[in-house]
Order: C-alpha cells, then sequence, then structure tokens
C-alpha cells in the first residue's frame, strides 16, 4: 500500500508539473503572438490614414521624396531595396550554401574547429561595425577598382556579408540532417563524393536551405545603420549599381529624428509598406520551398 501511495504521488506531482510547464509555454507563445499582433496594429492604424491621405498611387508611385514640399513618393527607395536586397542574394547565397556545404561534408575537423566558431562570431558582430568596415574597405576599393563609391554595389556586398553566418549556419544543419543513406546509397550506384554530395544530399537539404535564403533576405530587408553608411542614401531610382540608394529601412532612420504630423505618419506607412514587402517575400519563398518537399 505504500508503495502504491508513493508511485501515485510520484505520477501526481510528474503531472503538476507538466501542467505547470504547458502553461508556461502557453503563456509563453500568447506573449510572443499578442507582441506580433500590437506592431501590426500599431503600425496600421499609425500608417494607413497618411496613405490614405496622401493617396495610394502617388505614395507608392511617387519618385520624388521632398516632405517639405508636401511630397512623399516612396517608389525609389522601393526600387533601392529591391536591387540592395537582390544583391546581397547574389553575393551572399552562393558563397553561403557552398561554405555549408564544405563544412559539413568536405572540412576536415581540425579545420571545422577553426571556422564554427568564426562563422558564429560574425553573426555576433555589431551591425554598425560591418558599416565602418564598409566605410573604411570596401568603399575605396570599389571607388578604386569601379569609378563608384557608397553605391548599391558597395550595400549589397556589405548586406552579402552580413547574411553569410544565417545562411551558411541554416544550410550547414539541413545537410547534416539529411540520413547518410542518400550519400552512401550514391556512391554504391558508383558515384564519386563529389557528385553524391551535391546530386544526393544537397537535394534532399533543399526545403533547408531555402528556410535559411528566407532568413538572408529578411536579414538584408532589414538592416539599417549598415546600409545608412555605405549606400550613399539618394532619394532617386539608381542609373546603375554604382550610383547612391536609399533603401526604406535608412529613409525611415535618418527622417524620424525630426519628421512631424504627416511626415511622421508618412515615415510610418513606410514601415507599414516594408512589413508588407517582407511578409510577401516569406510568403512567396513559403510556396516555391512547399512546392520543392513536394
Amino acid at each position: 500500500m505504500t508503495r502504491r501511495k508513493n508511485s501515485a504521488r510520484r505520477v501526481s506531482i510528474i503531472r503538476t508539473r507538466e501542467n505547470v510547464m504547458r502553461a508556461v509555454f502557453l503563456f509563453a507563445a500568447c506573449v510572443t503572438i499578442l507582441c506580433v499582433a500590437l506592431i501590426c496594429a500599431f503600425l496600421f492604424v499609425k500608417g494607413m490614414p497618411a496613405i490614405a491621405e496622401i493617396g495610394v498611387f502617388k505614395f507608392l508611385g511617387g519618385m520624388r521624396w521632398k516632405p517639405g514640399n508636401d511630397l512623399y513618393g516612396i517608389f525609389p527607395m522601393i526600387i533601392g531595396s529591391l536591387y540592395v536586397t537582390a544583391g546581397a542574394i547574389i553575393v551572399g547565397v552562393p558563397l553561403g550554401v557552398l561554405t555549408a556545404v564544405y563544412l559539413a561534408r568536405f572540412c576536415p575537423k581540425r579545420i571545422h574547429r577553426l571556422l564554427s566558431p568564426a562563422v558564429s562570431l560574425m553573426a555576433g558582430i555589431p551591425s554598425v561595425i560591418y558599416g565602418f568596415f564598409g566605410i573604411v574597405v570596401l568603399v575605396p576599393a570599389i571607388r578604386a577598382v569601379f569609378g563608384g563609391g557608397k553605391s548599391v554595389l558597395t550595400a549589397s556586398i556589405l548586406l552579402g556579408i552580413m547574411i553569410l553566418p544565417t545562411v551558411i549556419t541554416v544550410s550547414e544543419s539541413a545537410i547534416r540532417a539529411v540520413p547518410q543513406t542518400f550519400y552512401e546509397g550514391a556512391l554504391a550506384l558508383g558515384a564519386s563524393h563529389e557528385r553524391s554530395v551535391f546530386f544526393a544530399a544537397l537535394p534532399a537539404a533543399k526545403s533547408g536551405i531555402l528556410a535559411s535564403v528566407v532568413l538572408g533576405i529578411g536579414r538584408a530587408v532589414g538592416e539599417t545603420m549598415a546600409v545608412v553608411m555605405v549606400a550613399g542614401n539618394q532619394a532617386v531610382i539608381p542609373a546603375s549599381i554604382l550610383k547612391g540608394v536609399r533603401t526604406l529601412t535608412a529613409n525611415i532612420v535618418l527622417e524620424m529624428g525630426y519628421a512631424a504630423d504627416l511626415h511622421r505618419e508618412a515615415l510610418i506607412a513606410t514601415a507599414v509598406v516594408l512589413f508588407v514587402f517582407i511578409l510577401l517575400i516569406n510568403l512567396l519563398l513559403s510556396s516555391v520551398k512547399r512546392r520543392a518537399a513536394k
């Protein structure tokens, strides 16, 4: 009887702990969802009246941003964000995925012990440090080689470097998660080590690699300080990749400190556009990821 009572108490204690932890996890999830909902509500409540007052087409398709003249066209900033993000993808994604393949399938353990912490360290470097690196190293180098300075090209290269830790870490985890039987089966069919990795293991990890691309794009689109320091911050559509550009995030940061009335609301509306922009990118890549998984 005593043993049964003790076992019953233990079961009761375990169930109580499980219920408490379940409640804690539920509370944490609800707080997270509430924070996202409050941010969305703030953006749309504060930003949509400005879009309505300015006009949707004038705001999204306007070519001139001059708050002093009541001109609030953000089309050049939208194009600038697209240019810089696309450049970052071109620079960072191939380099990051190939580095992840090397770390997961080709890298000796001794070298991996050095490279893996280095990649993690890159993720912890503040954005302003990347910006200083861009000003001191990238801007003079690009000016000497191509004739440009603070430009789309400089911002794209810098953002490509900044998204490397995200792409490398997530892609490496995805590649390592592929069952070893995929690789061994390719070897058994006569494929070389390289072909087994690139044609058997890597395609099986494409879902995780696409997830790394989504996270990298989110980092590139939302980056502000480094872009402000190297992009040139010109609110015009760049004629080439060697011209200056202003992104949506840079536009908000540069003018929010002194903005008032409609100008301030227009900047909040710019944040709404940025939010929708990131949401559409995530939805698009999520649909591509689902098709790839099929």
